[in-house]
């Protein structure tokens, strides 16, 4: 196993090195040169095509998985082919930025529909044996392949939506898969572990360029390949083992998926605005203005100290589903304080009450 985290971290490390060393070649394709939009937090262009690091450090792992794990080496070189889409789509439209929302979106709903028929990726359970027998009394147990679907798609999408700071999102999927990891290895499955540890020294090995200096942005293509792997494997564990509550792993992804669902609100029900629609009024964007960047400060410096006040929230969710993975009642609780916690914290910035906790550092520049 540390053999298949080892060729991961490697594979991506290198492969993310050589898209930053030929940056100047590929550039007009590759970089986000649009510095204007209201959720861009970078000072210049930058390649945004990460995700061709994070999928070779995958495909590395995977391989390893193969070679020294035969009993599940159909079904990981089948997870490689259910994530193609997602990251086809996404890395092509890191490229052209011609992929409307709504062709990513199919595409994303492809890999989860090939989840589900070539591995079995189904919600099979919602945490509460009440509502699971009401479902399967009458007849709605397809539910649980639209919402695997849904899962997928949503997760994908909303990993992107976080990738708004150097580090940010690569290390909440880093936490992400450490934990899937750690739950898989509770309950002997195999494939996922392998799977989990591959997508866990992938994301590492992106992230050493990522953060804090932010020479590479994990793009779409990265972002909708991590989250379509988080997205599924968390699916899988659950589907696979009736001991783990499916509330586990929707802890697990519960910043991103959180952030998603609130911003969709915001926008069409506070604001009147399309819920797609993008803005620069994200609890990331929101920590980064109005507590880190200030005028005696670096605002290269600002972007990456706001990412370990996020990885801290992420862990709120996520510590939990790893310690109580087969309690639904205490994974309830701790998904109730995640919520209360993440809107607290929103509404407090919002209304300048910000805890004094996350401003000290800003304070204590403009006293010099």
């Amino acid at each position: 196993m540390i053999l298949i985290l080892l060729v991961s971290f490697v594979g991506a490390l290198l492969a993310t090195l050589g898209v930053i060393a030929s940056a100047h070649r590929h550039a007009h394709l590759s970089s986000d040169h649009d510095l204007s939009g209201p959720q861009k937090m970078h000072l210049e262009a930058v390649p945004r095509i990460g995700g061709v690091g994070i999928f070779t450090g995958m495909l590395l792992g995977v391989g390893t998985a193969a070679w020294t794990l035969p009993a599940v080496a159909r079904p990981a070189l089948l997870f490689v082919a259910c994530m193609l889409p997602a990251f086809l789509s996404g890395l092509w439209e890191d490229i052209t930025k011609s992929i409307s929302p709504r062709r990513r979106m199919v595409a994303l709903a492809l890999s989860g529909v090939l989840g589900v028929v070539l591995l079995d990726g189904v919600i099979l359970r919602t945490g509460y044996v009440p509502l699971d027998h009401l479902l399967l009394a009458n007849g709605l147990a397809w539910t649980g392949v639209a919402g695997a679907v849904f899962g997928v798609t949503g997760v994908s999408n909303s990993v992107n939506i976080i990738d708004g700071m150097n580090g940010l999102a690569s290390m909440c999927v880093a936490l992400m898969a450490c934990a899937l990891a750690w739950i898989a290895w509770q309950v002997h499955d195999v494939l996922v572990c392998a799977l989990a540890l591959a997508a866990l020294g992938a994301t590492l090995g992106f992230f050493v360029w990522n953060f804090p200096r932010g020479k590479v942005f994990l793009g779409d293509g990265g972002a909708y390949t991590l989250g379509f792997v988080v997205a599924e494997l968390g699916i899988l564990v659950s589907a696979r083992h009736p001991d783990v509550s499916m509330l586990a792993p929707l802890l697990i992804i519960v910043y991103p998926f959180f952030e998603t669902l609130f911003s969709m609100y915001r926008r069409k029900v506070l604001q009147g605005r399309s819920m797609t629609q993008p803005d620069g009024i994200h609890l990331h964007t929101l920590i980064y203005r109005r507590l880190r960047r200030h005028p005696a400060g670096d605002a290269r410096q600002a972007n990456s100290s706001t990412s370990p006040f996020l990885w801290l929230l992420a862990a709120v969710g996520i510590a939990p589903a790893a310690i109580w993975w087969n309690d639904s009642r205490i994974l309830t609780v701790a998904l109730l304080v995640f919520i209360t916690t993440y809107l607290t914290l929103y509404w407090r910035i919002v209304h300048f009450r910000s805890p004094r906790w996350m401003t000290v550092k800003a304070r204590r520049a403009r006293s010099r």
